[in-house]
């Protein structure tokens, strides 16, 4: 029998993966978020790691995708991405109550800057 964390991680899980959702995995609270979906194409989402602990749930998730136009002062380079965000999801009865998320941008600038 699963444990909630292990059901609940699943959930998430099956979130992110669901192509669906990749709006609501593009939003952020952060200034720049918008930029990110105006600058990245093609972006993909696959969880990394995920941790569980009651209804809270934490994934840290990579976003592939490709730089097609002006980011943080950096114009477009072509180059395939890997940026990393890290998302909170409250989990209850099986549904995700709220989430909330961060991008990394130490994983991301140092791969569109010009050396």
């Amino acid at each position: 029998m699963k444990t909630m964390e292990q059901k609940n991680a699943e959930v998430v899980t099956a979130f992110i993966e669901d192509i669906a959702n990749q709006g609501m995995l593009e939003k952020t609270d952060q200034f720049f978020a918008s930029q990110i979906v105006e600058a990245f194409t093609d972006r993909r989402f696959t969880v990394d790691e995920i941790l569980a602990q009651g209804e809270k749930v934490v994934a840290r998730i990579f976003m592939t995708a490709v730089h097609a136009g002006q980011f943080a002062g950096n114009a477009p380079t072509g180059k395939t991405v890997k940026a990393t965000q890290f998302r909170e999801f409250r989990v209850i009865d099986g549904d995700i109550a709220e989430h909330r998320g961060w991008f990394d941008t130490a994983t991301l600038l140092p791969q569109i800057q010009t050396q």
